[in-house]
């Protein structure tokens, strides 16, 4: 089928081959349609399915058939839960739309950057702005952007947007929009609660579900049991015995992932770290000197689990496993994408097989635990112990603590 016959006009399916897109996804073909008929959407598909391309294209096609004179106002406004993301998605609008007769203003917001020329391109005027709920916010407190004049309201990644403190953020920029705009919520999970929270955005969305394996054919997973302190040097083993090229290695938090990656660079491997802390011009230098395969090996948090568009990671690693079943499928979807095969590695102490035995059943899948020599699982399971009891109003602990305020500080 091609995109035309979903109501696309020439001008954006020439951008789409221009791009390499040659058919559209399943998602594409359920969401574009209900897009350009003006429906509220709420649409749930596989990290790699080509969410962000079925919101962009009908969304430059209805813009494109409502052209407005004067100074551009904003008609659309996307919040992602990273910069990367943010950017990757302003990219694409102004891709898909380099052929249209009045080519829309992408305008790009998110922190790490100057303020001030972020402030100054959405008063030249734009019609398009991508951006992470924070950066919006803090122009919104200057007075500097107006929202009033919305036409599509999009969240991509929604369920991470709507986690921890972006429920709040994003309490306050509805406040800022008209009440009559079209609402387009896409993400790769719907929980319970992201659905309450969803409600209060749309009252009645058209939902779109891809149902596909939790995880893709083309990924092959593996487990390997071994002793947390051995984890290092069973990563450089196999880094020098296996042929990957490009390998994505995720870490518990972001000293432990600046840690081990000066270790591997003090070893000869080209390594780096990705994180939230790092400022805005070094995560785009990183990520631009992986994808060139300058760095072979990126020690990252979960930051990198959504939004990267990297399609030549041959190998993803769980160093430290994810907190929960969600998010590991999101980290091994960075490999096995655009049709290419690849590998999915998580380490296993004694310590994580309660963890990995949920993430193994809520993800639908039974790995064996593979021992490589040299490197076997040794000694006894520590016996469980119980903590004391939580004191009332203080029922986190200092590392959930600590995570949350390290999710916070991503979204910018």
């Amino acid at each position: 089928m091609p995109f035309s016959a979903l109501g696309l006009s020439a001008p954006i399916e020439r951008a789409l081959q221009k791009s390499g897109y040659t058919e559209p996804t399943p998602v594409q073909k359920k969401v574009i349609p209900l897009v350009l008929n003006h429906h509220d959407v709420m649409a749930r598909a596989q990290t790699g399915s080509g969410k962000s391309a079925s919101f962009i294209l009908p969304v430059l096609e209805l813009l494109s058939k409502d052209v407005r004179e004067g100074k551009p106002k904003i008609r659309v406004l996307v919040l992602t839960p990273t910069r990367e993301l943010s950017v990757q998605v302003a990219e694409a609008f102004s891709a898909f739309g380099a052929f249209l007769q009045k080519k829309p203003k992408v305008v790009s917001i998110i922190g790490g950057e100057k303020i001030g020329d972020q402030m100054l391109a959405v008063q030249k005027g734009c019609d398009i702005v991508v951006a992470t709920s924070g950066r919006v916010l803090d122009i919104l407190k200057k007075q500097q952007i107006n929202l009033s004049h919305i036409d599509f309201f999009i969240l991509d990644e929604a369920d991470k947007m709507l986690d921890l403190g972006f429920a709040e953020e994003l309490e306050l920029i509805l406040k800022e929009l008209p009440e009559k705009r079209q609402n387009l919520l896409f993400s790769a999970t719907y929980p319970p609660k992201m659905l309450e929270i969803a409600a209060r955005i749309t009252k009645t969305p058209l939902e779109v579900t891809i149902e596909e394996e939790p995880t893709v054919e083309s990924i092959i997973q593996r487990a390997i049991a071994v002793n947390r302190e051995n984890r290092g040097p069973l990563l450089r083993e196999l880094l020098k015995s296996e042929e990957w090229e490009q390998v994505l290695v995720f870490m518990a938090n972001k000293r432990a992932a600046d840690n081990i990656a000066a270790k591997f660079k003090k070893y000869g491997f080209a390594a780096d770290s990705f994180h939230g802390d790092l400022f805005q011009e070094e995560r785009s230098e990183t990520l631009k000197a992986f994808k060139q395969k300058k760095i072979r090996i990126l020690f990252a948090t979960d930051i990198a689990a959504r939004g990267l568009d990297i399609n030549d990671i041959s190998c993803v690693i769980n160093f430290d496993l994810p907190r929960s079943p969600a998010d590991y499928i999101h980290r091994i979807g960075r490999t096995g994408r655009a049709g290419k095969s690849g590998v999915a590695l998580s380490f296993i102490a004694y310590e994580d097989m309660e963890h990995f035995a949920l993430i193994e059943k809520r993800s639908n899948i039974k790995l064996d635990k593979e021992q490589i020599a040299g490197f076997e699982l040794s000694g006894e399971a520590p016996e469980k112990t119980k903590g004391p009891a939580p004191v009332k109003g203080k029922g986190k602990s200092k590392k959930d603590k600590a995570r949350e305020q390290a999710l916070k500080a991503d979204k910018f």
